[in-house]
């Protein structure tokens, strides 16, 4: 198994841990060096907070324990496509690439919506998305399939 398909698991077992926790199952790794710096996953509705998606409970997590909040030796791996908010903070944490799963078709900003990497900001960003695109889909799609029931 090559690296990027490696910690795209973790990403995705980290969704299943939101899922299994009544979340929308979006889970977050960053990687500096072939090792784990954090994990995050989706809790806006544990934590009663809109801001807490995957993306930056991992990019919270790694300026912790990093130390900064330049991130630009570091790697995304999440399972969906990220929103406006998050490609945001992508941006602003210098993250040089990200990978991403599912397509988000409603508010994916690396794009499918849009491309906010691609606007003329300081900072560019490379995306790659459609890692293990079947699963992380059919996790998002299963999850509110059993939330509509």
């Amino acid at each position: 198994m090559d690296n990027v398909n490696k910690f795209m698991l973790e990403a995705y077992k980290a969704a299943k841990e939101a899922y299994n926790d009544g979340e929308v199952p979006v889970g977050a790794v960053i990687v500096r060096n072939n090792e784990i710096i954090s994990i995050g996953r989706n809790r806006r509705e544990k934590e009663k907070n809109a801001l807490l998606h995957a993306e930056i409970d991992a990019i919270d997590k790694a300026c912790k324990a990093l130390g900064g909040w330049r991130l630009w030796n570091c790697e995304l791996y999440v399972t969906l496509e990220p929103c406006p908010m998050c490609a945001g903070a992508i941006i602003n944490a210098h993250i040089p690439k990200v990978y991403f799963g599912a397509y988000d078709f409603k508010n994916g900003s690396c794009g499918t919506i849009t491309n906010l990497f691609e606007m003329p900001f300081g900072f560019k960003p490379e995306c790659t998305g459609g890692i293990m695109t079947d699963e992380c889909t059919a996790l998002i799609k299963d999850f509110f399939k059993k939330l509509r029931k």
